[in-house]
């Protein structure tokens, strides 16, 4: 019979072979290098019936006495379960996109009635300045805010050293851990962490559109610290490193680790920022190094914070879109209402759902989750809610595990 570490070890060399039919699946790999060379050329049909085999051994093996041993098996079946839909994804079955997130990432966005969403943009409505058409007069407000292309990596730099400074004093992080900044164009996203291994990252920054000065913050805490770079050394530090538990060498992008992922990145800059500090370090450092002025920024929180209410209406042009029931210009045209985002950004959005589909649910239902999971043990003593946050990026949880007691 098959120990839990051969099944851990089956399962990363599956993982790498159904990356070789669609080459964004494997967000991150550092295991051993021969692993890579024995996944190759393997035939989809064929790698269903491998999952469907490792799911059974693992379901055959005898419970686990430990707690911990219990909660591996349990994440690792998940993470097997996932990688079983996302193949017949691959070959052509579809489902609904309710159906496809519980799969691939253990949740179901709740549903949105379209009235409580038009509250909120009557609550946008009084605060942005001017008359008229709301996105309009957004686009204009925004355009403020811009960050100047040539100021763009000194205020990025900051704001991401500044939120690495603060994960220090509440997380041990290795030494050697480190980071590099790329500015890229023509991609989907507006930044993304390509983990390396050796507690390494490259966070790479999307130029296509000018950077809102809010986002200089959101995206070093999301990409940085205490997000994506962050959970995956820590991963490789406490459960590779230490426990040899090789299923987390690997991340498949689409799968229930994505759900805590992009949760923890979200609710991360709320941990490393709390909001009243924020708004101090943006209008002494961030502001004045993009050109901005400083007397601006709390009426342009007050608004971001309106926005933020507005989150989950793009996971519901997302499933109206994707199950068919809306067609791109439908689409395009909500999100320039609920997302308040010009033409050209929501369609860089369409693109986006396009590509990843439910995979957008893990932004605001896993932020929500993640600090519902924090909150509960921790309530708002900022320490007690650094201590189980580093806890639960150290010992990863699926939606489902999170919501027991």
């Amino acid at each position: 019979m098959m120990t839990l570490n051969d099944i851990a070890t089956a399962y990363v060399k599956l993982v790498l072979a159904v990356g070789q039919h669609d080459r964004s699946y494997v967000d991150a790999y550092y295991g051993p290098a021969q692993w890579q060379h024995d996944t190759v050329d393997i035939a989809l049909t064929d790698l269903r019936r491998m999952a469907e085999q490792l799911i059974n051994q693992l379901n055959a093996l005898p419970a686990q006495a430990q707690e911990e041993l219990q909660q591996r098996r349990e994440f690792l079946g998940l993470q097997l379960g996932a990688v079983g839909a996302f193949i017949r994804q691959l070959s052509g079955i579809q489902v609904s996109f309710d159906e496809e997130s519980l799969a691939l990432y253990d949740a179901v966005s709740p549903a949105l009635d379209a009235n409580s969403l038009d509250a909120i943009l009557d609550e946008l409505d009084s605060l942005v300045p001017g008359q008229g058409d709301l996105n309009a007069r957004m686009t204009r407000y925004n355009r403020d805010f811009e960050i100047p292309r040539d100021k763009l990596d000194a205020v990025f730099s900051a704001a991401i050293h500044e939120s690495r400074a603060r994960t220090r004093r509440h997380i041990s992080l290795p030494a050697e851990e480190d980071f590099e900044i790329e500015y890229v164009s023509d991609q989907v996203w507006s930044a993304y962490n390509w983990y390396k291994g050796n507690s390494y990252s490259l966070i790479q920054v999307n130029t296509d559109f000018p950077m809102l000065i809010n986002r200089a913050i959101d995206l070093a805490s999301h990409e940085g610290y205490p997000g994506h770079h962050v959970f995956n050394l820590l991963m490789e530090k406490h459960l590779v490193n230490e426990k040899g538990w090789m299923e987390y060498c690997i991340y498949p992008l689409y799968s229930p680790m994505s759900f805590l992922a992009e949760g923890s990145a979200n609710y991360g800059i709320e941990i490393v920022f709390p909001a009243a500090e924020r708004l101090v370090f943006e209008k002494e450092i961030l502001f004045p190094l993009a050109g901005i002025n400083p007397a601006r920024a709390e009426l342009y929180y007050r608004i971001q914070a309106v926005l933020q209410k507005l989150s989950y209406a793009g996971n519901r042009v997302a499933q109206r879109y994707l199950d068919g029931l809306i067609d791109p210009a439908e689409a395009i045209a909500l999100l320039m209402k609920y997302a308040l985002s010009d033409q050209k950004k929501s369609a860089q959005r369409l693109a986006f759902i396009e590509q990843h589909r439910s995979y957008v649910i893990n932004y605001n239902l896993g932020q929500d989750s993640v600090q519902e999971y924090v909150e509960k043990r921790a309530g708002k003593d900022p320490q007690q809610r650094w201590r189980v946050f580093a806890e639960l990026l150290s010992h990863p949880k699926t939606a489902s595990m999170m919501l027991r007691p």
